[in-house]
């Protein structure tokens, strides 16, 4: 039923400012409107709604993530712009804080100005 509709991914913040200057300026996102319930973006053609709320308790896994083509070039990108990548303790991580999983995918972590943890994989 909902196999042909369009998804849209949602993620939520205490400072909507702050979260714009982050998905916008530093991740590169398409802001297409704001308004006091949430900043709207383009995430290459998926609508991400980053609500407005007045208190953020980040989950302790992924929300949200993106497929890359190099994911070390996307991570020291990024590093330039100011994103810290997670560290695990009970993974093994390269230098840059990217994990290999048991398929051979390459991930890495990093979370928003409220924490929300977000990744990127390289398959």
């Amino acid at each position: 039923m909902l196999g042909s509709c369009p998804i849209i991914a949602f993620a939520s913040t205490t400072d909507s400012k702050r979260a714009v200057a982050f998905y916008r300026d530093i991740l590169g996102l398409r802001l297409v409107s704001e308004d006091p319930f949430a900043a709207v973006f383009d995430a290459n053609g998926t609508m991400l709604r980053v609500a407005s709320a007045p208190k953020v308790k980040p989950a302790p896994y992924t929300i949200l993530g993106w497929q890359v083509a190099h994911i070390n070039k996307v991570i020291d990108g990024l590093r330039k712009r100011g994103v810290e990548f997670n560290r695990y303790d009970s993974m093994p991580q390269d230098d840059r804080g990217v994990w290999k999983s048991p398929s051979g995918a390459k991930i890495a972590w990093f979370q928003d100005p409220d924490g929300n943890v977000l990744s990127l994989t390289e398959f």
